[in-house]
C-alpha cells in the first residue's frame, strides 16, 4: 500500500531531502555519524543532477541521470565500497519517496553496483594489544581513562561509536557487562574481562573523586562526553608511546577481537553476537583471516610445504 506524503507535496528534490533526512532522524533513529554521511552522500547527488543551476523534481528524475551521477563520483577516484554506499543511499532515499507518492517508481531500483573484492580485516597481534593496553600512564586522570577506553575495546569488541555513547548506568560491574546500543538501536551486552573491569573501576574512582558528571562514561578535558574522533587521537598518541608504527584505527581493535577468539576456539555464531552482527556473512570474513594464519603455520611446520 502507498503511503502518501502527509504533509504538501515536496515541492522540490532539496525539500525531499531534507525531509528525508528529518524522518532518518526522528523516526529510524539513525546515529548521528550515518545521518552525516547520508546528508553528504545526498547533497553530492543534487550537485550531480544540478543543470543550468536548477535540480529536476523529483518525477523527472531518471535511472540514466543517477548512472551518470555514479560515473562521476567513479572518475573523482571513489573506490568499490564507497560507490556502493552512494548507491545504498539513492536506493534508500528514492524508496521512502515512491512510498511516499512522490513517485510513480524508483529511478535507482535497477542500478548495479561494481563488484567489490572484499579485503581481509587488518588486526593487530596479541602481543602488541598487550604493548598498547600497557601504553597510557596511570599516573594521572586522563591515563587512567585512556587504559579504560582501551581496555573496553579489546575486552567488548564494540564499535567506536557503541563507546562514545555509552553512560556509567550501561555498566554492571558486579556482573562483568556492559550494555550495548548498535546499528539501528539494537541492544546486545559485551563482556568485560578482568583487566577491563579493573582499568574501569580506576577511572570511575577518579571520576568520583573530582565530582565530574556522572552521566556519560567517558569524558574530554571539558568535562563533556568524548567523541569518535577525539578517541581515534588517544589512540595514535597510545601507538606512538608502544611504538606500533602501522595504521591502527578503534575498529581494529573490533577485527583483533573477533581474529584472536576464533583463533582460540570460539564458534562463529558466539563471535557474531558478540560483535552484533544482524547476519553471519559479516562475521565470516574472520574466517579467512584465521585460515590465512593457519596457513602460515603450516607454511612453517610441514616438512613437505
Amino acid at each position: 500500500m502507498v503511503l502518501y506524503y502527509e504533509a504538501s507535496v515536496a515541492a522540490s528534490l532539496e525539500t525531499a531531502v531534507q525531509d528525508f533526512l528529518q524522518h532518518l532522524q526522528e523516526i529510524r533513529q539513525v546515529s548521528p555519524h550515518t545521518l552525516r554521511a547520508y546528508a553528504r552522500d545526498l547533497d553530492q547527488l543534487l550537485h550531480n543532477l544540478r543543470e543550468d543551476d536548477r535540480v529536476p523534481p523529483p518525477r523527472q528524475v531518471r535511472t540514466v541521470r543517477l548512472r551518470l551521477h555514479l560515473g562521476r563520483l567513479a572518475d573523482t577516484g571513489l573506490g568499490p565500497a564507497s560507490l556502493a554506499r552512494h548507491l545504498s543511499t539513492m536506493r534508500s532515499f528514492f524508496r521512502w519517496m515512491e512510498q511516499r507518492g512522490l513517485l510513480d517508481q524508483n529511478p535507482a531500483s535497477t542500478l548495479r553496483g561494481p563488484r567489490q573484492t572484499r579485503r581481509l580485516p587488518r588486526y593487530l597481534e596479541e602481543a602488541e594489544v598487550e604493548k598498547l593496553l600497557s601504553a597510557p600512564e596511570n599516573a594521572d586522570p586522563e591515563g587512567l581513562r585512556d587504559r579504560a577506553i582501551l581496555e573496553c575495546l579489546y575486552s567488548t569488541g564494540c564499535r567506536v561509536s557503541e563507546l562514545v555513547a555509552l553512560d556509567e548506568p550501561h555498566l554492571d560491574l558486579r556482573r562483568g557487562l556492559v550494555l550495548l546500543q548498535g546499528k539501528g538501536r539494537k541492544e546486545r551486552y559485551g563482556m568485560l574481562g578482568g583487566p577491563a573491569l579493573s582499568a574501569l573501576k580506576d577511572y570511575l574512582a577518579s571520576k568520583n573523586l573530582r565530582q565530574l558528571d556522572r552521566q556519560p562514561l567517558f569524558l574530554n578535558r571539558f568535562g563533556t562526553r568524548l567523541s569518535d574522533r577525539s578517541v581515534r587521537r588517544i589512540l595514535v598518541r597510545c601507538l606512538q608511546r608502544a611504538g606500533i608504527h602501522r595504521a591502527c584505527s578503534p575498529h581494529t581493535f573490533r577485527h583483533s577481537f573477533a581474529t584472536h577468539l576464533l583463533r582460540r576456539g570460539a564458534d562463529l555464531r558466539t563471535v557474531q553476537e558478540l560483535l552484533g552482527h544482524a547476519s553471519l556473512g559479516s562475521t565470516q570474513i574472520y574466517t579467512h583471516v584465521s585460515l590465512e594464519r593457519l596457513r602460515q603455520l603450516y607454511l612453517q611446520a610441514h616438512p613437505l610445504a
